[in-house]
């Protein structure tokens, strides 16, 4: 691996710049970063740091302008036709699939009430009426009322308890309400009005209403109202024990497939011109919800950071997954980025990826 390193970093030097514009495909076009004003220079720089494991686990950096891919590099064993593992990422594309539920005219909109889905599995007539009240859009923003918190391996709902449990359905809709520690902001006390707290189980859930107003699996309504679309060929959804779709995370997707996911956020719900997702349903992602942390914002399963660009900062969302996997979108910039990684579990993951893009990837762009 040194070895490999070594001489990449030799290339790098020798060349003085080793960037070489994307190929175009059926899907892609493809165009010369360097020509449209790109500083290919400080992109190459991103690959040389990768190579000599400044940012391990790094498996693909792309980059999108305007539509058309102007750089494409592969790391550590990854390569075009590499299925990559995009965990948390995948909620997102859960929610993209909500919203071509309710195009279609299957689910009415995101106020719907979430347990009448589930009429076999609850008497609803014994619900408390905090867990009677919660609907899509709780779901979608990560603040329904349940007990429920990744981030703290005491949470009932722990996403690491659901994936022990036979029936992953019930174990979600069995969730208590939450409790507020009197250092806890309440909803009526927090920004735009919800308490948010990261939690698989209501992504997963939002899978599972999907497939019931589908009346079909997860992984076959993707396909059809998403995937091939974008011509998306080759894709795997995971499911849960007793079934049910994952929506909640672990979908893999090739990187330019993944991308192309990204530019329908960019693009207002298009691919080349076909309108894929309403461009409502798009406008209520990109909108931002709730506030998980200081200078951070949630869309409909979506991240918004905060990053500096030319001299002042600005937003960027993001779908984001363990291990340092993101796409990153700008609409008024006409950016999509891609980084996948393996660095699975790790606790610098995300800031190493989120470093790729500040650094590398915004440091490059055009000046305007």
């Amino acid at each position: 691996m040194r070895l490999i390193a070594a001489a990449v970093l030799l290339c790098f030097a020798a060349t003085g710049a080793a960037y070489t514009p994307p190929e175009s495909d059926a899907q892609w076009p493809a165009a010369d970063a360097a020509a449209l004003g790109w500083d290919t220079a400080r992109l190459d720089a991103a690959a040389a740091k990768v190579a000599d494991q400044s940012y391990p686990g790094i498996t693909s950096l792309l980059v999108a302008a305007q539509g058309r891919l102007v750089y494409e590099q592969y790391f550590n064993g990854g390569s075009r036709d590499t299925l990559n593992d995009m965990r948390s990422a995948t909620k997102t594309v859960t929610a993209l699939l909500l919203g071509a539920a309710v195009d279609r005219g299957l689910i009415k909109d995101e106020q719907q009430r979430v347990y009448p889905f589930f009429r076999d599995k609850v008497a609803l007539r014994r619900l408390d009426a905090r867990r009677a009240a919660i609907t899509l859009q709780d779901l979608l923003t990560m603040s329904a009322a349940w007990e429920c918190d990744d981030e703290n391996a005491f949470s009932t709902g722990n996403e690491e308890r659901m994936y022990l449990s036979a029936d992953w359905v019930q174990f979600v809709l069995d969730l208590p309400p939450r409790g507020y520690a009197p250092w806890q902001s309440r909803p009526a006390d927090s920004p735009y009005g919800r308490t948010f707290s990261y939690c698989t189980a209501q992504s997963f859930l939002l899978g599972a209403v999907i497939e019931r107003a589908a009346r079909q699996p997860l992984a076959q309504f993707a396909r059809a109202v998403l995937e091939q679309p974008l011509g998306i060929d080759r894709v795997q959804w995971n499911r849960a024990s007793e079934g049910t779709g994952m929506g909640g995370g672990g979908t893999r997707y090739r990187a330019r497939d993944i991308a192309r996911i990204g530019e329908l956020l960019r693009d207002g719900g298009q691919w080349r011109g076909r309108q894929v997702i309403s461009a409502a349903w798009i406008t209520a992602m990109l909108t931002p919800r709730a506030v998980p942390r200081e200078a951070v914002e949630y869309g409909y399963q979506l991240w918004r950071f905060r990053f500096p660009l030319q001299g002042r900062d600005e937003w960027f969302w993001a779908m984001s997954g363990n291990g340092g996997n993101y796409v990153f979108v700008s609409p008024q910039r006409g950016l999509v980025a891609v980084i996948t990684s393996t660095a699975y579990n790790q606790r610098e993951s995300h800031r190493r990826s989120q470093e790729i893009f500040r650094d590398y990837v915004l440091a490059a762009m055009p000046v305007r």
